[in-house]
């Protein structure tokens, strides 16, 4: 990827988003059903878009809302549905469309006091705090954001009783449900006026903020973290818990620095405002005051993903909190299962593979999204599920269910726990992993592939590599589905000794993304990256002829 030039520059004027234009697209455009790029692509991370591309309209809202109306009366789930959103500008109209449409269609709808914003993470302890011990009655959510997006995006996405993110037989339903409502020019959409909705008897208000604040304890030892008096920074990055992170300093006595001007907003590598918290662009004026602290932290927009910046390593891949927490949480959670395994995506970095090993525990290896960990979370199977991408949650202290989606709050005050509890931060603990299994080298770079290459490579097999060895070691193994739960990565992993890549289609650019990893060096990572296009070019090549 090339880096902008203003990378980790403050973000000017002319960088900002225009707003009332937004809001204005977002109601007076309407998208039209027959063009692919404008229909509702509800997949494991709901629908996004922008209102200035016809991609994220009032009328996807009305038609995606609906739609999940229909699903919830097909499944018989009758409960009250957790409405949250984050802070994107579209967020608050799509907010308007979703509880008009719910109202209509006489579904209990819990918001937030005074319209509050709600993190991910809120709505899904919410949702299974709700249905504890419940069979019947049920309840589900709505969670509005595009997560890390820019400013002008807007995101639309459904997590069912579970409480995680829908799986795709789901969002498969959804998203045909909502085109087809699309399609009828919205005939079949229930819909009162706003005013009426919010007034509706069907319409209560839930203090999500309260209740996951209260119940934090049960996650994260916060008493060794008061105990130890580190002090602590946090960044919300304009995010939905922006409101939150005060109310968890003085419930327990933290000495948290809350600052949500520390880095809103310097560029991207795309030089785009992004609140991308494992950017080292995004995160760049607090890693600059990253001495100030003993531990400092951000989340992204809707806090399911964090950021953890230290004092002797700066701001850790993300790859490298999650080894780190893997070690920690397995030595220290004496309430879990000694048979909770370790989750992880198939692109996830195999230092946290070692690690898992040196702890004598199960690894369950899981394709790309959170939404494979959800049962097995919910389950307690899992201990710890975490992706690549600083997305993660864990159980609570005494080895019941917290959250069944990513949860950038309790990552971050876990990097205080670990702190605390140890007397050395999570990067000083990253480098005592090296020294003990090794040091990964670990990137992710695109490369060009055409609509018909994409959908190939989404549908290989391992029989169709024909190649033996990479980087000058003999192939171990060739993966097309996952060795966790055997479904399918859509795409490759290619795997040696010493080194390994993991190839998967973009779902909206002509491109493939190559995840590689070397525990040689980085001349071996790059062979490894060369290699890996020479054999995803040949398999391409040999499904082309076959489609």
């Amino acid at each position: 990827m090339a880096v902008n030039p203003r990378a980790g520059e403050p973000a000017q004027a002319s960088d900002l988003a225009n707003i009332p234009r937004l809001v204005t697209a977002y109601f007076a455009d309407h998208p039209d059903p027959h063009i692919p790029g404008q229909r509702v692509s509800f997949g494991t991370s709901g629908h996004r878009g922008s209102s200035l591309h016809q991609t994220f309209n009032e009328w996807h809202i009305l038609a995606t809302t609906q739609a999940i109306c229909v699903y919830r009366r097909e499944q018989k789930i009758d409960g009250p549905l957790f409405l949250g959103i984050d802070t994107h500008a579209l967020s608050e109209p799509a907010f308007v469309s979703a509880l008009e449409v719910l109202a209509a269609n006489n579904i209990e709808v819990r918001i937030a006091p005074e319209g509050g914003y709600t993190p991910t993470p809120s709505v899904s302890h919410a949702i299974l705090k709700f249905n504890r011990n419940r069979t019947t009655g049920l309840a589900d959510g709505i969670v509005i954001t595009p997560s890390h997006n820019p400013p002008e995006d807007g995101g639309f996405k459904y997590n069912p009783p579970h409480g995680g993110p829908a799986d795709s037989r789901i969002t498969s339903f959804v998203q045909a449900r909502a085109n087809q409502i699309l399609e009828n020019g919205l005939a079949d959409v229930k819909r009162i006026t706003f005013e009426k909705a919010l007034h509706a008897p069907t319409t209560r208000v839930h203090d999500f903020l309260a209740e996951y604040v209260a119940d934090l304890r049960q996650v994260v030892d916060l008493e060794v973290i008061r105990g130890s008096k580190i002090k602590m920074g946090v960044d919300p990055l304009g995010g939905a818990g922006v409101h939150y992170w005060g109310p968890i300093a003085d419930r327990y006595g933290l000495d948290l620095t809350i600052d949500p001007t520390f880095s809103f907003m310097t560029l991207d590598w795309d030089g785009r405002i992004r609140m991308d918290p494992s950017s080292p662009h995004a995160m760049r004026r607090l890693i600059e005051l990253k001495n100030k602290f003993d531990i400092a932290f951000a989340c992204d927009t809707d806090h399911d993903r964090h950021g953890i910046v230290t004092r002797t390593s700066g701001l850790l891949p993300p790859n490298h909190y999650l080894s780190v927490c893997v070690h920690y949480l397995y030595g220290n959670r004496t309430g879990w299962s000694k048979d909770a395994a370790v989750g992880k995506t198939v692109v996830s970095s195999s230092m946290i593979d070692r690690v898992t090993a040196k702890l004598g525990r199960k690894l369950y290896e899981v394709p790309v999204g959170f939404k494979w960990f959800v049962e097995g979370l919910l389950s307690g199977a899992l201990g710890f599920g975490g992706e690549e991408s600083a997305g993660a949650s864990f159980l609570c202290r005494d080895g019941s269910i917290w959250s069944t989606d990513k949860d950038g709050l309790i990552a971050a005050l876990l990097s205080a726990e670990i702190t605390a509890r140890l007397g050395k931060d999570p990067g000083e603990i990253y480098r005592e992993l090296v020294r003990e299994h090794g040091e990964p080298f670990y990137e992710r770079i695109d490369a060009p592939a055409s609509a018909d290459q994409r959908a190939a490579l989404a549908k290989l097999s391992a029989a169709d590599v024909s190649a033996t060895q990479l980087a000058g070691e003999k192939i171990q193994d060739i993966l097309t589905n996952a060795p966790g739960d055997g479904n399918p990565i859509g795409g490759l992993k290619v795997i040696a000794q010493n080194g390994w890549f993991a190839a998967r289609p973009s779902g909206t650019e002509d491109v493939y993304k190559i995840y590689a990893e070397s525990f040689r060096d980085r001349g071996h990572l790059a062979q490894i990256q060369q290699e890996a296009q020479t054999i995803v070019g040949s398999v391409l090549g040999v499904a082309a002829v076959r489609a």
